[in-house]
């Protein structure tokens, strides 16, 4: 029992900055996904293609490497040299945004073709039927899979661990490697986690239901 109390400090620390670092880089992702899931949809060869490079390499490597890749990697390449917190960052936005890529290309394409056509219709161009009319529902269509993104990229900080940064299972391995106790501190990191998960999927099931998706 006191090393479950013992523990709870820097768990706490740890669990701020998980949120920043999830937080932060699934925004950043989620501007990143949404241009590159309509660069998927472009007629233009070359966009289409860059995008498409893009989503494939990303979803086809493991977020681990890509964060030892940009920490470790960038800097022995060409000489740039990220902080943790700035790598971790960027690493969530990258892999955050190909997956976001794809759930924005198959919301827009989940909307019926007629709706584009009713645009153009009423004298809309593409880019207003676009915001006006196709978006706003295949963005309500994305909510689901995007607050399930979210939920993965955070667990996914737990990797960050790799390059020493001061996240939740860092804390917690922290507090066992000082005191030997393995049990409690890792029950406890996996305590957090759930307290932050099991909310957010009963928040966005309400969500659901309220907007009916």
């Amino acid at each position: 029992m006191d090393h479950i109390i013992g523990v709870l400090p820097y768990l706490w620390k740890g669990i701020q900055l998980t949120f920043i670092i999830t937080i932060v880089g699934v925004a950043i992702g989620f501007v990143i996904g949404a241009f590159t899931g309509m660069g998927r949809l472009s007629k233009n060869k070359f966009i289409f293609g860059l995008s498409t490079v893009y989503v494939e390499i990303i979803r086809g490597t493991p977020i681990l490497v890509q964060i030892l890749f940009i920490y470790f990697g960038l800097a022995d390449l060409i000489g740039i040299n990220l902080d943790k917190i700035t790598a971790s960052i960027i690493a969530i936005a990258l892999n955050a945004g190909a997956y976001i890529a794809e759930i924005v290309r198959g919301g827009i394409q989940s909307i019926d073709k007629g709706q584009t056509e009713a645009g153009r219709s009423i004298g809309l161009n593409a880019a207003q039927t676009m915001r006006y009319i196709i978006w706003p529902q295949a963005f309500k269509r994305m909510i689901p899979p995007l607050g399930n993104q979210f939920i993965i990229s955070l667990k996914d900080t737990s990797l960050f661990s790799a390059i020493a940064v001061n996240e939740l299972l860092y804390q917690g391995k922290y507090y066992a490697s000082s005191t030997f106790i393995y049990f409690e501190p890792y029950l406890m990191v996996g305590v957090f986690y759930l307290a932050i998960t099991i909310p957010s999927m009963l928040i966005l099931r309400r969500v659901e239901r309220r907007l009916d998706v």
